[in-house]
């Protein structure tokens, strides 16, 4: 079974997250923000991440500076609310593997995506 971090500071959507992940046969863990990640990642090993961007105490583009310096090798995906192509290029020089904008795509579309990789 995949595991699958996502790290979502929105409780609402966090938990849509993690119920049509688990359906679809994935384990999910939720972090509310970059420090509580970074914290479960160092405990716990991924298989796949999805990442906001905007979230307190540390945000998503630090939580990629964070991973790209510690080498990380599970692949990052970023599901954010900004959609500027500045945005999706910061976060892809930093190491993401591919950027969702949320109020573009649907869950399913992630799931199907989580199944892909």
């Amino acid at each position: 079974m995949k595991k699958i971090l996502i790290v979502e500071d929105e409780k609402p959507i966090a938990r849509s997250f993690e119920l049509k992940l688990v359906n679809a046969g994935f384990e999910t863990k939720t972090a509310s923000n970059g420090e509580e990640a970074l914290a479960m990642l160092e405990k716990e090993r991924f298989d796949l991440i999805f990442l906001d961007l905007i979230m307190p105490m540390l945000n998503g583009f630090k939580v990629l500076e964070i991973l790209k310096a510690r080498n990380n090798e599970t692949p990052v995906v970023v599901t954010s609310s900004l959609g500027q192509e500045i945005d999706i290029e910061h976060a892809k020089a930093l190491g993401a593997k591919d950027y969702f904008v949320k109020t573009d795509v649907g869950l399913a579309s992630i799931v199907a995506y989580a199944k892909r990789i």
